[in-house]
């Protein structure tokens, strides 16, 4: 072809293009919205916010949707809510994208949009029907973005659409990465799971789990379902305020023999019940409270997926439609059975955890019930509070040893990691600490003896470690340190005292060079040793904390119970991130 050909029909082409926008342009407002009325093809008209503005009957026709429930609603809250981040790029970018859709489902309501704006980026709406097949553009005006016109080119082709739905599975399983699984807590997980479903999937989704030891089910079923603890539940907001009580989180619940539930548990897969009369659903219902729920939903078809992890049945997802959506279909059930497979593994790994964290926790309590009684000339009060679930279980831990005439050594320490292991460690410290006093060496004497003995263990863990003895008979406190935070000295109407101790390094590193100080020990005053999950802030330089503990008027002349209840409430922080151990201790009148 010659050059100057191809040239001229470039020009061509243009010149015809300018002409027919020329042409457009003279056309009046009215005639134009004529023509797109009375055209065959289904043409829609969204604004740069992304808000249904325009659609003329053909588009109607096409796709089956009523007017009202699509004209100045956001696309977030209609059945093209998947399409959602092909018509954005389409908006930013200016390229065409399509879109391929299995059919009309009932539009969300204005309570839902926010709720379906959050599912539909992920691309998760799911339907049945006939289908349609849609071609997005945007649209210009005067060279400002006007927003994207949606042409209905036919109905969607078997292409077309296991493409949208290979498409929508990537998003739900993108989804549901990002969104479940978030923290090690098997109730927020489980919740995380029910809203990605909501509105979605399903108008009510219930998550409930087993017990842990109830795991093995589902491998020829079982007489009675078993009882399972309802985790989470999601439905729209006005449905929630309607249900009240009914189907709250929480319960203990034991399905009916013929229910979904109890069915799917049995036979270890999913059951699916559509387009129920009242008396199915009554069949199909767990318990009298969820047919309730059902009732007052609207609910005709339900979708009961077994929770399953690495071969371990974990729970089961309910998840049900009103009569104004489509029922459940084959492509629903793959889709949702693949979200359920995936959560069931998060939702196993939180057990485990869980399971893992109270283990720890009731060893470390169990190694701290009983540690030595004081001489009588010694008071004492001691507590113990774990961070609770989002961290492991630290290895702090305090002792109390009778020494020879008169003399009580208090230990407080904090080995270092968090876990079993640490648990265990603290053990074998508190172990060396009570043979170390009866050895009756000086607290500098212990710190060095326990140093070189733990540096010769290559699997123990380095501790931090304060050592106090009291000596009221001789009107002295003995102090030596081992990386640990400073004592602190209470006494009635005087500022209190963080004691200026040599700091060596902590047990176990083999360095030693620990020294001892001499302290005044008036009857007056409590002494308060703990660990530094009392003072401790994030991002917050320790020496502030230690001035925020000593600046606080801790009662000396109270209870020493009162005075770490005190000092809990007003020095720990508000959401506390670290094992917490305390001790106080107070010379008794004579």
């Amino acid at each position: 072809m010659d050059m100057d050909d191809g040239y001229s029909r470039n020009e061509a082409r243009d010149a015809h293009a300018d002409a027919a926008r020329g042409t457009v342009a003279s056309l009046s407002t009215e005639l134009l919205v004529g023509i797109l009325a009375e055209a065959p093809i289904g043409m829609g008209l969204l604004n740069a916010e992304l808000r249904w503005v325009y659609t003329n009957a053909a588009f109607l026709s096409a796709t089956g949707l009523d007017a009202a429930r699509i004209l100045n609603r956001p696309a977030a809250a209609t059945p093209f809510a998947a399409d959602l981040p092909a018509i954005r790029r389409v908006l930013l970018e200016g390229n065409p994208r399509d879109g391929a859709h299995d059919g009309a489902r009932d539009g969300s309501d204005g309570a839902n949009s926010a709720g379906a704006s959050a599912t539909a980026e992920a691309g998760l709406v799911t339907a049945t029907g006939t289908g349609w097949h849609v071609r997005y553009r945007r649209l210009e005006v005067d060279g400002r973005i006007a927003g994207v016109v949606a042409a209905v080119t036919g109905p969607a082709t078997p292409d077309q659409r296991r493409l949208d739905q290979a498409r929508r599975r990537l998003a739900m399983q993108g989804a549901a990465a990002e969104r479940i699984g978030t923290t090690l807590d098997v109730d927020i997980t489980c919740i995380e799971l029910a809203e990605l479903t909501v509105p979605a999937m399903a108008d009510l989704t219930i998550v409930e789990v087993l017990p842990y030891e109830v795991g093995d089910r589902g491998k020829g079923g079982a007489p009675e379902a078993p009882r399972m603890r309802r985790a989470a539940l999601a439905c729209a907001p006005e449905l929630r305020r309607r249900l009240g009580t009914l189907a709250m989180p929480g319960a203990s619940v034991r399905p009916g023999a013929d229910s979904a539930v109890a069915r799917s548990l049995a036979a270890g897969r999913l059951v699916m019940a559509d387009r129920l009369s009242d008396a199915e659903l009554e069949d199909q219902a767990a318990s009298p409270e969820i047919l309730a729920a059902y009732r007052m939903a609207g609910v005709d078809s339900v979708l009961a997926v077994p929770l399953n992890a690495r071969g371990r049945l974990v729970g089961v997802m309910t998840l049900a439609r009103g009569r104004g959506r489509q029922g459940f279909s084959d492509d629903d059930a793959v889709l949702i059975q693949d979200l359920a497979d995936r959560a069931a593994v998060s939702v196993e790994n939180a057990r485990q955890y869980a399971d893992s964290q109270s283990v720890t926790l009731e060893l470390q309590r169990a190694l701290l019930v009983e540690p030595g009684r004081p001489h009588s000339n010694l008071e004492v009060a001691a507590r113990y509070l774990p961070s609770g679930n989002r961290a492991l279980v630290g290895g702090d831990w305090y002792e109390i040893v009778r020494l020879p005439f008169g003399r009580t050594l208090l230990v407080m320490g904090d080995v270092m990691g968090h876990g079993v292991e640490a648990a265990v460690d603290m053990s074998i410290y508190r172990s060396a600490i009570r043979d170390a006093g009866g050895m009756d060496l000086p607290p500098h004497g212990i710190l060095r003896h326990l140093d070189n003995l733990i540096s010769k263990d290559d699997t123990a863990r380095p501790a931090t470690c304060l050592l106090g003895v009291a000596d009221p008979n001789r009107g002295r406190w003995t102090f030596a340190n081992a990386g640990h935070l400073p004592p602190a000295l209470f006494a009635a109407d005087r500022p209190t005292e963080l004691v200026g101790l040599p700091t060596g390094p902590p047990l176990g590193t083999g360095v030693g060079g620990y020294e001892q100080v001499i302290v005044d020990l008036r009857p007056d005053q409590v002494l308060l040793i703990y660990t530094d999950g009392l003072v401790e802030r994030r991002g917050e330089d320790i020496d502030v904390s230690l001035a925020r503990l000593a600046s606080l008027p801790l009662p000396a002349g109270g209870g020493l119970e009162d005075l770490l209840d005190d000092a809990l409430r007003l020095v720990a922080p508000a959401a506390v991130e670290d094992d917490i151990a305390l001790l106080a201790a107070r010379a008794t009148p004579r």
